[in-house]
Parts: C-alpha cells; structure tokens; sequence
C-alpha cells in the first residue's frame, strides 16, 4: 500500500499530542473515582464559558453513547425521534437509541445533502396523530451538524426546523460528532449553533478531532440532568477513572485547541476539493463545507485508485459499483497525502480518457 493517502474516516486520525500530554498528566497522582476529581469538575465551567450559558455536561466515549443517552433524555419510550434519514441515529446506531429510550421509534424525514427539508417536517408532525393513545408520540428532533454529507447549518437554518419542533412540543438533540469542524467552518459561535438557535441537548465530539476516546453530552436544558445522571450510570459511562476522559475534553477546548485542529481538516478538504473538481470526469455530489467531500468519478478511476493504495469509502458503502466516494480529511492529513492523491486521480483520469 501507497504510504499515506488513508480518507476513510477522521476515526484513524492520531491524538493531539496537547490531549495526550493531558492524559498523561492526569495519571501521575490519584484522584477520586467517578467523576469527583478535579479535573471532571472543571468541565461544567469551562463548557459553560464556552456556550457562554450554563451548561450540564457527561462525558463519554463513544459517539454512540452521547446520542443514544442525548436522545434519551428528552424522549419518552413512547416518542418519536424525527431525523434525517441518513443521520447516525437512524442507520449507524445499532438500535442503540430505540433502547436507551426503553422503545422509541426513529422516523426518517426527507433531506437534501443530510440537511431535513423544513416542509418535510412539518408535514410530518402535522400527521403524526398527537394525543392519539395508540400512535407513537412525536418527541425530539435530531439534527446532525455537519450533516452525513458534510454540510453545515447556519443559524438561521437551524432556528427554522428547531421553530417548527417547538410548536409542535418536542424538544431538540443535535448530533455534534463533527461539531468542531462545523463551528470551524461557518465562523459562528459555539452558542449561536446551539441552544440560541433552540438546541436542548448536544453531543460534543471530539475523538474525530484529536481525542483517544472522549465525546461529552452537553445539556442546555438544564432541568433534566437529574434524569440523564441515573441513565449515564445505567449506560456504563459513568467511567471509575473518569478523569482520563475528562482530561482529553479539558485540553480539547482549553485555548480553542479544537477549534484550530478542526480548521485544518477543513482547510485539507477545501485543498482536495478544489484539486479533484480539475480532474476530468470528476463532479463534486455535494458542496465541500466542513471536511468530507463526495466526488463522482469515473469506475476505471475509482478502482484505480483503490489498486494505488488510497483508503476511501464508496458512497454509498453497499454498493459496490458506486460511481461516488467519500473522502474524510483529518487534523492530521499532510498537504503530500493530499497533493498525492489528486495526481493519482488525474493521471488515472489521462489513462482512461
């Protein structure tokens, strides 16, 4: 295999070296177990300065714990989730949501690059038979930021669907995963994407940025933090040495670390999109706004590519003569790995012309 050239995921990215000196420093003395150590402590203020709100925050170490218990948290087990139906809480989660939730369901709503149509929605609560005893409850919406196809939801598109959620009585999760590089992305503040624009509840990645393992619910609403501490518990999240998790999420924000570490995944995507756009017979599928581009590409290309060495998905990943591929640029991709790839899709392309 070609060294380099891996656009499979920002998951196979390093750790910062800041957060894995954090951890590191955490280890050198003892500290009480469960959360009472003084680094753990420190999350709520630091996070809260950073929402410029007050803030109740659980770490985690999994993506998928973050939404499942976000969700949970704000849906009965008879409610129902609406999101878009490519997001993680509707393909990636193993059910993990429906059970956290003791049996609430996942309906998926028509989107456009991952991001829900308002009409959509709104036609799906105005037929969703609320206070009708035998129909599901429609109970939170998800939205995830940036979505599955890399693009990000400014302020005022989100305060547009979060509107039509509150009139209808539910209440609102954002699927973060990628947070850092949407706030990185369209300039605007940590608040003005969030609980500003009527988010209750966010799961805040950090692993695809720079972390070992370390993701953290972040509760704007903050009257239900009693219930989701039980369910943290419940879950087995609620880490013995929780410390080394709560280290990585202090130094993640700690003097905008996430902030710079998601600009340059997004500063290399911008690079490759603009490189692959010259490459004949190539289209972008979607506009490149955060750090995953999608690009349609002639099959002699594509599995030439492949035969090169160049770690990618198709798109989507089940059909395996899929004319798309999504590339996925890290805080770590190198501005070689990139320029490498894009001579490899040109003189790929030359040869197939």
């Amino acid at each position: 295999m070609t060294a380099g050239m891996d656009f499979r995921s920002d998951n196979v990215a390093s750790a910062a070296p800041e957060i894995v000196d954090a951890v590191v420093e955490a280890a050198r003395t003892s500290a009480t177990p469960y959360g009472g150590d003084p680094v753990t402590e420190r999350l709520e203020p630091a996070f809260s300065a950073l929402f410029e709100t007050e803030v109740k925050v659980f770490p985690v170490v999994t993506g998928t714990a973050a939404n499942a218990l976000a969700v949970a948290a704000l849906t009965p087990p008879w409610g129902v989730i609406y999101a878009a139906r490519a997001a993680h809480v509707e393909n990636d989660e193993c059910g993990a949501p429906e059970f956290m939730t003791g049996g609430a369901k996942v309906t998926g709503i028509e989107e456009r690059c991952g991001k829900i149509v308002p009409a959509a929605l709104e036609a799906a609560l105005a037929a969703a038979g609320a206070g009708e005893v035998h129909w599901s409850q429609p109970a939170c919406l998800s939205l995830t930021q940036p979505t599955e196809m890399g693009q990000v939801y400014t302020p005022d598109e989100l305060a547009a669907l979060t509107g039509i959620a509150r009139r209808h009585g539910l209440a609102v999760h954002m699927d973060g995963a990628r947070f850092g590089n949407a706030v990185a992305a369209c300039g605007a503040s940590p608040a003005a994407l969030t609980w500003r624009a009527g988010v209750d509840a966010l799961s805040f990645g950090a692993t695809k940025n720079g972390a070992l393992a370390a993701e953290a619910i972040v509760l704007f609403e903050t009257g239900r933090a009693a219930d989701l501490a039980f369910r943290h518990k419940r879950a087995g999240q609620l880490l013995s040495k929780m410390r080394f998790v709560s280290a990585q999420l202090a130094a993640y924000v700690a003097d905008g670390l996430w902030l710079r570490l998601a600009a340059q995944a997004n500063g290399q995507a911008r690079r490759l999109a603009r490189g692959l756009e010259a490459v004949p017979g190539a289209t972008l599928a979607a506009p490149v706004e955060a750090n995953e581009i999608f690009v349609t590409l002639p099959r002699a290309v594509i599995e030439g590519l492949a035969e090169a060495g160049v770690l990618f998905y198709l798109w989507p990943e089940t059909d395996p003569q899929a004319t798309t591929i999504r590339l996925v640029t890290r805080h770590d991709t190198e501005t070689g790995e990139v320029a490498a790839l894009i001579e490899t899709a040109q003189r790929l392309a030359a040869g197939a012309a």
